[in-house]
């Protein structure tokens, strides 16, 4: 029994060696049969027939041309004058003879080209015309003293036994361990992926010179490590993914990435078959949840609150979705607000009880005025050595969520109503834009956040991202978008070089999160967020700028204090609205006038203006100046 048990160890070790040598052999046995081939087609009776009658009009070319170089030295021979008539007939002839022998020996050599010997029998030849050498070289090196001196018909015949097991090894097939766990797709995927399988067929895909590793089963799918000789490189390995999805007959919607190796000679190779992130739970919200989950890693994905942000995504890729988390986190403490502005009012109106919302023009106006309002007074507030304010519950943290940029921008362009002696104008409403880029710029240590949001990430003039505001978000994400130059807007020009190929993510629900340079281009599975999940999250205190923080505070209170105590009346708080009446009763009669008594925003004055003209508080004289109206006396 203990022999067997050897015998069965010492051929499985055997087997394994063996199974390791074949992939190394592997491209010398398939170019050997390569080449044979070629050679057996070539072997055709058209191009045996050509090739015999070449030897025989070489053979008769060769005769010529001996018998003309004897009939000129025999010329020479007879005379001395070289311009006899017979040494020059002589000459004459001896020229065509050799011209003809030339061209015979051309004919020649293109008809063995065309009908080659076979490489067993080249090989053969090769072989017997070096150990013939070697054997007299042996003969000849041996002393009478001494044994016979065998070294070099030895090296000889090693070299033939050398050849001879290259090249078995490298048709051997062995078999292909696959791992346990491994599906039917992957069990295929996996055996072509083998390298005696690969070396086979890859040279009808182009891919000759390309040797993979064994497939690796990982959380996240199949990965193999490819060795790549000296006509390759990872970036031309990489535009060949059309050939190696057909060698693999890999499915057209199975994710393939390649990428670059541990060296430079190296590619990996990744079919990604499944995720870390299957059998997680990501629907529902509760405060601190992660984001998402890392399909390659398995680890929960953490957006923290504070930093700038893009988030990009064609129509269906689950956008909105994927950022309400987001926009729940930022509104649901006591020092955080939420700013909603969405042209397209879809997504606002589902968070009107706990975020701030501008939809039509007017109201993103106001709210971008004040956001700016705000930034300035706060910057002020900043203590020396430091570089952000504080956040608490009377000066919290204003996260701005920008749903549609493209929209935002659109309405920025509208053109403004020109006003009349009797009707005010519009105000210029390109102030949006302005005011959101100043907020980008200046307002982070304001703690006044912007997240900017689109479905079409160009910087074009029907792009959804501004130049001035991309360049100053740090962190970067995209679901699914449509093209390779969308993704390099949104991840940068390294997009495609580094992996970041967001317009291969599947939809919906799958991301990709560029948070710093060390941020690797995982899928991500992020969480499932509703319309009914959001409108059923509990009310927060909304945020405006004509509104402390302690009177929302105060009102939220008010709910639980007892029916019969009654709650003091929280003191009037002074709009601008209010600041804008005031000032004209105190004598000013003009915008600018307004606007330097006040210190408000010329666009939120010229809007006041025309809202408290049409109720009446206001009116205007000939001369276009403001007076009191008839519902202010």
């Amino acid at each position: 029994m203990d022999w067997k048990q050897a015998w069965s160890t010492t051929t499985t070790t055997t087997n394994t060696a063996l199974d390791a040598l074949a992939p190394m052999c592997a491209p010398f046995a398939a170019r050997w049969d390569r080449e044979a081939e070629r050679r057996t087609l070539l072997r055709t009776p058209e191009h045996l027939k050509a090739l015999m009658a070449a030897q025989r009009e070489h053979n008769a070319a060769r005769s010529t041309a001996a018998m003309a170089r004897n009939q000129r030295s025999a010329a020479r021979k007879t005379s001395t004058n070289p311009l006899s008539a017979n040494r020059r007939a002589a000459r004459t002839a001896d020229k065509a003879a050799r011209q003809h022998h030339s061209q015979a020996k051309a004919v020649l050599k293109a008809a063995r080209k065309n009908y080659p010997a076979t490489l067993r029998a080249l090989a053969v030849q090769t072989h017997a015309a070096h150990a013939v050498p070697a054997g007299l070289a042996s003969w000849l090196m041996t002393e009478a003293t001494h044994a016979l001196t065998l070294w070099p018909a030895s090296a000889s015949a090693a070299v033939m036994g050398l050849n001879a097991a290259v090249l078995w090894l490298g048709r051997r097939q062995p078999a292909v361990q696959f791992e346990d766990g491994m599906t039917a797709e992957e069990r295929r995927l996996a055996s072509r992926l083998d390298p005696s399988f690969w070396v086979t067929n890859g040279d009808a895909r182009g891919l000759s010179g390309t040797v993979p590793t064994p497939a690796k089963l990982t959380p996240a799918g199949l990965v193999s490590h490819v060795r790549l000789d000296g006509r390759w490189t990872p970036k031309t390995f990489r535009a060949k993914a059309d050939e190696i999805r057909a060698l693999l007959g890999a499915r057209t919607d199975l994710r393939m990435e390649i990428t670059s190796g541990s060296h430079g000679d190296r590619a990996t190779i990744t079919l990604r078959t499944r995720s870390a992130a299957d059998g997680i739970d990501l629907t529902g919200w509760t405060p601190g949840a992660p984001w998402g989950v890392d399909t390659v890693t398995g680890e929960p994905v953490q957006v923290p609150l504070g930093r700038r942000m893009l988030i990009a995504g064609t129509s269906g890729s689950g956008k909105s979705w994927s950022t309400r988390a987001l926009l729940a986190e930022a509104s649901e403490y006591t020092d955080h607000r939420l700013v909603v502005i969405d042209p397209k009012r879809v997504e606002a109106v589902n968070w009107q009880h706990r975020a701030r919302t501008a939809i039509t023009i007017e109201e993103v106006m106001a709210v971008t005025d004040e956001l700016v309002a705000e930034m300035h007074e706060r910057l002020e507030l900043i203590p020396r050595g430091q570089d952000v304010i504080q956040i608490s519950p009377e000066r919290p943290r204003i996260t701005v969520f920008v749903d549609e940029g493209a929209e935002v921008i659109t309405m920025a362009r509208r053109k403004r109503a020109r006003g009349t002696a009797e009707e005010q104008g519009d105000p210029d409403w390109s102030q949006i834009m302005e005011n959101l880029g100043t907020l980008a710029r200046m307002a982070r240590a304001a703690e006044i956040i912007l997240i900017w949001a689109t479905q079409k990430p160009t910087m074009d003039a029907k792009g959804g991202i501004d130049p001035q505001i991309s360049a100053q978000i740090t962190y970067r994400a995209a679901l699914a978008l449509s093209t390779s130059g969308e993704s390099r807007v949104v991840f940068g020009e390294d997009a495609t070089e580094k992996g970041w190929h967001a317009h291969e993510l599947p939809m919906p629900g799958v991301a990709m999160l560029r948070s710093g340079p060390k941020a690797k281009p995982h899928p991500i599975n992020t969480r499932a967020f509703s319309p009914a999940d959001v409108i059923a999250l509990p009310d927060r205190p909304i945020w405006h700028r004509d509104t402390a923080g302690p009177s929302e505070t105060t009102l939220r209170l008010v709910k639980d204090q007892d029916a019969t105590t009654a709650a003091p009346e929280p003191p009037a708080v002074e709009t601008n609205r209010d600041r804008v009446l005031k000032a004209v009763h105190d004598g000013a009669r003009t915008l600018r006038d307004i606007t330097d008594r006040t210190d408000i925003n010329k666009g939120t004055v010229s809007r006041e203006i025309k809202a408290l003209t049409a109720t009446g508080y206001l009116s205007k004289s000939d001369d276009g100046m403001l007076l009191p109206g008839r519902e202010a006396a």
